[in-house]
């Protein structure tokens, strides 16, 4: 069974977060099809693709993308991968009582300015095509920092966020030797904001909360020669170079087309009513931003031509 063959309660099985996406959207859909009702069981992102894999959910909400292990087991039991269509933005931050998305860390004594995407893998993994970035000075900085190492921390490469980081951002390349894998996140702000010439890759996280002696470092994407963090005007420009997306997964076998139920309810979460729905959410804890046009116009595109 895949997302074209469900009848009506539709289940929706996905984030949690998302509930004050999707009901929304549910709500949007229903007052055109108000015979069509939902079944939503919204638990986590974590049992998105599996339900889609399990044939337990019409379509899967996400508010990140999916680890690896969760997209080897959707291509075991479907031979193929999922389809997805993304609808915002993730989040965006420091904000007080809200986790930031994901970012690289420093000390807050450490006076870099940022670094491009293309010094952040040569950074974090070894034996990239730029050559392996390992001391300070490499990346301009003097003083006390210019001879010393940089000692790099991030959670233990496990198969969850810091395997689809560097699978993401490190074109698949491993960590280095002296990559310092740690359990959780608290360990990994304790780390950073005790070692000056320490940097470190995090999920979201509200880094505050544990404590006041690191930053986020600002990052500069592929051809830009601008930095850019994830505070709100910068994600909701598209620019941040970490940003992670709020998406929609289903269930479409290669050569089918999308089932014309399915393609109306994820159009109208790229249409204004429904990027209005997100925007509702900006200045909520989950902080969701609506795609940038240039962005909204790609993913209308792609839906188009399922």
């Amino acid at each position: 069974m895949n997302s074209n063959s469900f009848a009506s309660p539709l289940p929706i099985v996905g984030n949690d977060g998302m509930a004050s996406l999707v009901l929304p959207w549910c709500a949007l859909f229903g007052d055109r099809h108000p015979d069509i009702s939902f079944d939503c069981t919204l638990e986590g992102s974590s049992t998105a693709i599996m339900a889609l894999a399990a044939d337990a959910s019409w379509l899967a909400p996400m508010s990140r993308a999916p680890w690896p292990h969760e997209l080897a087991a959707f291509r075991q039991a479907k031979g193929y991968l999922p389809t997805a269509i993304h609808v915002g933005y993730t989040g965006h931050g420091p904000r007080p009582d809200a986790k930031s998305p994901p970012a690289i860390y420093v000390h807050r004594d450490n006076p870099l300015a940022g670094m491009t995407m293309t010094q952040l893998a040569s950074v974090f993994s070894a034996g990239t095509p730029a050559g392996d970035i390992t001391r300070w000075q490499q990346l301009g900085l003097e003083g006390k920092w210019k001879a010393r190492r940089i000692h790099l921390y991030g959670l233990r490469d496990n198969g969850k966020y810091a395997t689809a980081f560097r699978q993401a951002h490190l074109a698949g390349h491993h960590y280095p030797g002296h990559y310092e894998g740690l359990a959780d996140r608290r360990a990994i702000v304790e780390a950073v904001a005790q070692d000056p010439f320490g940097m470190a890759s995090l999920g979201w996280c509200n880094a505050a909360l544990f404590s006041q002696d690191v930053r986020i470092l600002p990052l500069a994407a592929q051809g830009d020669p601008a930095f850019y963090s994830p505070q709100l005007s910068h994600v909701e420009q598209g620019k941040y170079p970490l940003s992670s997306y709020v998406s929609l997964y289903f269930d479409l076998p290669p050569g089918e087309k999308l089932d014309l139920q399915v393609k109306e309810w994820v159009a109208l979460t790229l249409s204004a009513a429904g990027q209005a729905i997100v925007a509702a959410q900006t200045h909520s804890p989950e902080g969701y931003v609506p795609l940038e046009p240039a962005m909204l116009e790609i993913q209308r595109e792609h839906l188009a031509g399922l």
